[in-house]
Formats: structure tokens, sequence, C-alpha cells
């Protein structure tokens, strides 16, 4: 029984530091999947704390994935670890019963899988901590010294903090999303070469001497007066195969004028900062990148900002950031927060290919594209 128990012991925190630190490479991609359960549920109300919570469920996993194997304080965190996983056990079942959920989101946007697997994971994942925590006055602290053991947790702990402070002040370690370096931006827009539109079906309920009965498109008994209609509903009947990663990239100009191609196919370098919230944007180092701008604007580079706020305000910030020599576009948030997960970022393209991106915190002193 005990080296049941230490392989399981070793085999749950090993996967939940693993969990965490794949998530931490991007605890936006979190906060992203929370506010979306959030706006299911009409909670949208939460979604100004889910950044918090975001950091503070992954520096969890981190530190309690640590702590499972050096054993300190086990009986606390395995409590604590079973409560989280009938909690994700439930996610995951609504996420994948409910369809209202394409991904849960569990190891961030680098490993996905599907809500079917990551539910009966988590189910399996529950049995386990379950039978530890059945059998945790068994386990004992990896080192006699409790000195040692919280140091390695408190360690875990700096380090779960860090690295997250880490990527959402500079930007991803490991990017994993469509926009990330060496794609083009153009190719992902295209459809899959097994592309395959979703197919719907509406299905009516009609009622006849108190009794409902579902019909389709084909027998609904539309010539028969006796029937009642009740209610219609539309299914998807078969998803969509081959969509192109990205679908929301659309650049229009202050005559709202559709320039995507004409940004994306310009034949050479072209620098794109992403603007996303203006009024929370970063502006720290707003000389480096102004600076930037005029060396690209002498060599003749495009230099454009991409904004995702509505014209009004854009313009607004345009003037009162000295910019009204950069053209300003007006870019979808959602895109904007998938292609640079800072609030501002700079991103350098040639032909559409991303070629680099910075955070706000790592404007490049010199022009890169010379």
């Amino acid at each position: 029984m005990k080296i049941i128990i230490w392989i399981l012991r070793v085999a749950v925190g090993l996967l939940f530091i693993f969990s965490g630190v794949v998530k931490a490479n991007d605890p936006l991609g979190l906060t992203y999947k929370m506010n979306e359960f959030f706006e299911v549920w009409n909670m949208g109300f939460m979604t100004k704390y889910t950044l918090g919570m975001s950091v503070m469920m992954i520096a969890f996993e981190i530190i309690s994935g640590v702590a499972m194997i050096v054993g300190n304080v086990f009986r606390l965190y395995v409590t604590l670890l079973l409560l989280l996983n009938i909690f994700f056990t439930f996610l995951t079942w609504y996420a994948l019963t409910s369809g209202k959920i394409k991904e849960c989101g569990c190891f961030g946007d680098c490993i996905k899988i599907s809500n079917t697997a990551t539910f009966y994971k988590d189910v399996v994942l529950t049995a386990i901590v379950l039978f530890l925590f059945i059998f945790r006055y068994r386990v004992f602290p990896l080192f006699n010294r409790s000195v040692i053991n919280a140091t390695i947790v408190g360690i875990a702990a700096v380090f779960a903090f860090g690295f997250q402070w880490w990527t959402l002040n500079h930007l991803p370690v490991k990017d994993c999303l469509p926009y990330k370096v060496g794609n083009n931006i153009a190719e992902k827009m295209k459809p899959g070469p097994d592309y395959k539109e979703a197919v719907f079906t509406t299905m009516f309920v009609y009622e006849k001497n108190g009794v409902k009965q579902e019909f389709t498109q084909e027998n609904y008994p539309w010539k028969d007066p006796s029937w009642k209609f009740v209610s219609s509903n539309t299914v998807e009947v078969e998803p969509a195969v081959g969509l192109p990663e990205i679908h929301d990239f659309v650049l229009t100009d202050a005559n709202e004028n559709d320039v995507t191609e004409d940004v994306l196919s310009y034949k050479g370098y072209t620098y794109i900062w992403f603007l996303r919230e203006p009024e929370k944007a970063n502006t720290k180092k707003l000389d480096d990148l102004k600076a930037l701008i005029l060396k690209a604007q002498e060599q003749k580079i495009p230099f454009y900002v991409a904004c995702s706020a509505g014209r009004d305000i854009c313009e607004t910030y345009q003037e009162a950031w000295g910019m009204t020599h950069v053209p300003f576009l007006i870019l979808d948030g959602t895109a904007s927060k998938t292609a640079m997960r800072t609030n501002p970022g700079l991103m350098l393209i040639k032909e559409g290919t991303v070629i680099q991106k910075w955070g706000f915190l790592d404007y490049p002193k010199e022009l890169v594209a010379q």
C-alpha cells in the first residue's frame, strides 16, 4: 500500500505541476476561458475578477503539485485538491453535455484535448485524489526537517507567481496561437483542404391532445390543423471541418475601408502596434515606441496602430499621445487579444508572415526591419 500511495502521490503532483506551468505560460488564456463560462452563465459581472482568479488558480496548481510530492501539510492540500477536482469535473461535465463550451482549456492553448477526454481525465483524477484523501494519514513528508519541505514549497510559490508576472508583462515564452512567429496571417485565414460547412437542422415541436412531439423540416404536420405549433430549435448535426484558424482579422481605416489585404500583402516589412484597450494600455515605454515609429517612417517602413475600441476613442488617444502621423486602423478586440497577449504590443510582419513580437516592456531600440 505504501508504494501505491507514493506512486499516486507523485503522479498527481507532477500532473498538477505540468498543468499549472503550461497555463502559467499564458494566464490570459485561462482568463478568457473563465470569461466564456461566466458569459454562458449570464454572470458577466464576474469578468473583472477573472485575471486575479486565473493567476491564483494557476499558482495553486503548481504549489499544490509540489506540496503533494514533498508532503508538506499534505492533509490540507489533498483536501483542497479534492474539492478543486470535484469542481473541475462539474465544469468539464457541463462543457461536454451543454455543447456551449467548445474547449475547457485544461492545458491551455498549447495542448488541446477534447471535452470528452477532459471529462474522463477529471473523473479518474478525482478518484485518485479521493483515494489519497482517504489514506492521507499514511502520507509523511519527504524530508524529516519541516523547514526543508516548507522551503521547497515556498520556492514553488515564488516561481508560480514570478513566471506569471513575466508572461503577463512580456509575452508567453511559448506562443501556441495562430499569430505566432513564423505563421503567415493571410494563409491562416484560408480554410483547410478538407473544409466542410457545418450542417444544421431545425426541429419543430407540435402539440396534439396534450401530447408534444418533435418533427423535422420534412415531416412536420403543417397541413393538419389539429397539431398546434409550440416551438422550434435549430441544432448542429455535423460540425464544420477545416475552418480557418484566423477568421476575424479585419483592419479598417478612417473611412471604414477594409485594408486588411493591403497590409498583409505589402512587399516588405510592416510594423503593427496592437492597442486593445487604450484606457488600460501600459505606456511606460511609449517614448521608445515613438522613437521607433520615426525611424520606421524615415526608412519608408509602414507602421500601423491596430486599435480595438470605438473610432472616436481611438482618435482621442491618437491625438493625446501625439501620434496623428501614424495611421490608426480598427481591429476586433477578440482578434487583437489572440494576436497580441499584452496591451499594447508590437508585431513585425513581412508579406503577412509574423517575423517578431514584443510586449509593452520590450520594444526594440533599433529597427529590426532593415
